[in-house]
């Protein structure tokens, strides 16, 4: 039966209002999760956890409950942990964005068996620390853990391993640029927020919204040490390519450590290939004349 051709003008303005209307649905979805991620991306950059689950004590290592002062005044709590032997340097250790310090004690006993001191802090918002976090705090906070070291502690840059993991990266290479340490270490770091928030949020304008940064790429470039860089093809969190990035805008001397597992246990499953390679590297940048003595660094005490 043909089709009435006065039907078809009606139809198509049906069809059209259709279109129109789940367009704008659309548009207003769009605006809404974009705003959502302007407002709310701290929640997502910043999972903080109060409690403290352990410490070194409770794992065998003496250790000293430490409360440092950021530049404005808000109080960061931090653990010196020792090392077991004579003492090559110390790490000052940048965690990542979830947690607190007491999730690192595995870490921290890595490097205890490297024969290297660990200071670790919680960043303004996390475990003991006062204030809630930022990126700027988290800035100051690195700078209240640096001065600590060199004017109580009276530890040298050059005697000084700044480490950052995940979010501590960025935190780590931005403490590095502004200091000289002895070296630094970059494990599973982005390259930046933006780059990033456009990898995981493809479909959002996340460069024009970030108001979060964390340049890693930028601070890298202006480290003056030798930096390893640790990453795994297999992160589902911050893809490879970050590490790959960081590692062609750093300077010489320079090293990339490839391991494997995801994101948060890439250095628990890749076991001896990552001890082994943060043994080389601290071996080359703080040797001791005892190196050839020294056991596993994955061993127990």
């Amino acid at each position: 039966m043909p089709v009435d051709n006065a039907a078809r003008p009606s139809l198509w303005r049906r069809v059209r209002r259709v279109l129109i209307r789940w367009a704008l649905i659309l548009t207003g979805l769009y605006f809404v999760l974009s705003l959502f991620l302007y407002l709310f991306q701290s929640r997502l950059v910043y999972i903080p956890y109060r409690r403290l689950e352990g410490t070194p004590g409770g794992c065998g290592m003496p250790f000293e409950d430490v409360t440092l002062q950021a530049s404005d005044g808000v109080k960061i709590h931090a653990w010196h942990v020792p090392t077991h032997a004579e003492a090559r340097g110390t790490v000052l250790f940048c965690h990542g964005n979830a947690g607190n310090i007491s999730h690192r004690l595995d870490s921290i006993r890595v490097f205890r068996n490297l024969r290297l001191n660990t200071l670790i802090f919680d960043y303004r918002g996390y475990g003991r620390s006062d204030g809630s976090p930022s990126e700027e705090g988290t800035y100051l906070d690195a700078e209240a853990a640096w001065k600590y070291l060199v004017e109580e502690k009276k530890v040298g840059p050059g005697r000084t391993v700044i480490f950052g993991r995940s979010l501590g990266g960025a935190v780590a290479s931005h403490l590095a640029a502004a200091r000289r340490p002895r070296a630094l270490i970059l494990e599973s770091c982005f390259s930046s927020v933006p780059d990033l928030g456009a990898d995981l949020y493809p479909w959002a304008p996340v460069r024009l919204l970030a108001r979060i940064r964390y340049p890693t790429l930028e601070h890298v470039g202006r480290v003056g040490c030798p930096v390893l860089v640790i990453h795994s093809p297999d992160d589902e969190t911050i893809p490879y390519s970050h590490g790959r990035r960081i590692f062609r805008a750093a300077g010489e001397p320079k090293s990339f450590l490839k391991i494997r597992g995801s994101h948060n246990n890439g250095w628990f499953d890749s076991k001896s290939v990552y001890v082994d390679g943060l043994r080389e590297f601290v071996l080359e940048h703080l040797p001791l004349k005892s190196d050839g003595e020294s056991g596993p660094a994955g061993a127990p005490d």
